[in-house]
């Protein structure tokens, strides 16, 4: 696999991140508020004050080369109202030869290809997408019409060489969603505007991206001094410099992959594929039935796991790590870090690694925190659970059991060695 094919197999998943929860189905709670990722509304509904916005952007650093072309890749979905009618109106579900069917937001898929000589920079380039109604009969008097409205926006893109004797420069990329749009007022509504879970496909035929995780000592003050907007750049393919990036609306550590254990799309992460395998596994067959009236994708999650033979759920089981405590042996309590016991109660300050981790740990570098539990996996390896001394909600966290783990070479202890 390449790595623009890497980077569209990890686009895929933050595309469809959330699309649509687990049990599947429209009547869900979880499911009548959707697309929380990368969504960009139309500057009529977008406002700061509920958390909206109608644009991005993304910084990184590119090592160029004479006559370098940047090609960028815009990737996003487009909310598709389907709507039932049946007897001459429209209806929340309809029934025909014992398939039933409901209204629902769907989702097409969007595409837009950039092709920016360096030297043409900079340049705002405006796209649009067009809006427009099918129809589909499926019996009985009944059709499936299915409606998306037309969509705009411009992306912008600058280059400025970097300052000192190392070279080097700093792309900047906008992407707005200018879409003119009368709404509601409502949310759900002005999905229908927007760009949901935009994202953004970097690659250079010459020179090579940054890691803005950990640049080397030259670029550290220009990584520093990037401006990052509702997208965070990783690097595909490698984790020091590429010739490719992801502009994702999730923060990801650098050269991300889909696990090979992963069958397929469950739209909440691949780390736990097998937890919400089983719980699919349990749904009865009314449940089954209305998640597969819901949505395609979710019929063909409940047909996968259906057929799914016993040999592929244990290659899903065999990466899953469990604590030590489930087996019924005692967990060990304390583990030596700097010379010092760090057990419970114990206070540390946070070193995250930059690189195998939480991507998003890195905001709480240097914090505070107190040790609630020290714990090992089946492999032996210890992990520290704590919460941060500054989080109000921290004992609510220890009441619920909800922790943050970093290994031992992670955390600094407060307390000085003897």
């Amino acid at each position: 696999m390449n790595v623009l094919e890497q980077a569209r197999a990890v686009g895929d998943a933050v595309l469809y991140e959330g699309y649509l929860l687990y049990p599947y189905r429209a009547s869900a709670g979880k499911n009548k508020v959707r697309w929380q990722w990368g969504v960009l509304m139309p500057p009529s509904y977008a406002s700061a004050d509920i958390g909206e916005h109608a644009s991005a952007r993304v910084e990184c650093l590119l090592e160029p080369l004479a006559h370098t072309i940047l090609h960028v890749k815009l990737r996003f979905l487009q909310a598709q109202a389907r709507l039932v009618h049946n007897g001459g109106r429209f209806v929340d579900t309809a029934t025909v030869d014992g398939v039933e069917y409901t209204t629902w937001d769907e989702a097409v898929e969007r595409e837009l290809d950039f092709v920016l000589p360096l030297a043409e920079l900079p340049a705002d380039t405006p796209f649009s997408v067009p809006g427009g109604e099918e129809r589909e009969d499926v019996g009985e008097g009944c059709a499936l019409v299915r409606r998306t409205q037309a969509l705009s926006g411009v992306l912008s893109v600058r280059l400025d060489a970097l300052d000192g004797p190392f070279g080097g420069a700093r792309v900047r990329l906008d992407l707005y969603n200018t879409t003119a749009s009368r709404t509601d007022g409502t949310r759900e509504q002005a999905l229908h505007h927007a760009l949901v879970a935009a994202h953004l496909v970097l690659g250079v035929d010459t020179g090579h991206f940054l890691s803005m995780l950990d640049p080397p000592e030259w670029a550290k003050p220009a990584v520093e001094a990037c401006r990052q907007e509702r997208l965070w750049p990783v690097l595909i393919g490698d984790t020091a410099r590429s010739r490719a990036i992801l502009a994702s609306p999730i923060i990801l550590y650098d050269d991300p992959a889909i696990a090979a254990e992963s069958q397929g799309d469950l739209f909440d992460g691949t780390e736990i594929d097998e937890i919400l395998t089983l719980r699919t596994m349990t749904l009865t067959d009314e449940e089954k039935r209305q998640a597969r009236a819901t949505d395609p994708r979710a019929a063909a999650i409940v047909d996968r796991v259906d057929a799914m033979p016993p040999e592929l759920l244990d290659r899903l089981h065999g990466t899953v790590r469990y604590l030590r405590s489930v087996t019924g042996e005692p967990e060990p309590e304390t583990v030596t870090v700097a010379g010092v016991d760090v057990t419970a109660g114990s206070k540390v300050r946070l070193r995250p690694n930059l690189r195998g981790t939480d991507a998003q740990d890195m905001f709480l570098a240097g914090l505070t925190a107190t040790v609630r539990n020290v714990l090992s996996d089946v492999d032996g390896v210890r992990y520290v659970a704590v919460t941060l001394d500054d989080d109000p909600a921290a004992d609510l966290q220890v009441t619920h059991g909800r922790f943050r783990y970093f290994s031992p070479d992670e955390i600094e202890p407060l307390e000085v060695a003897e």
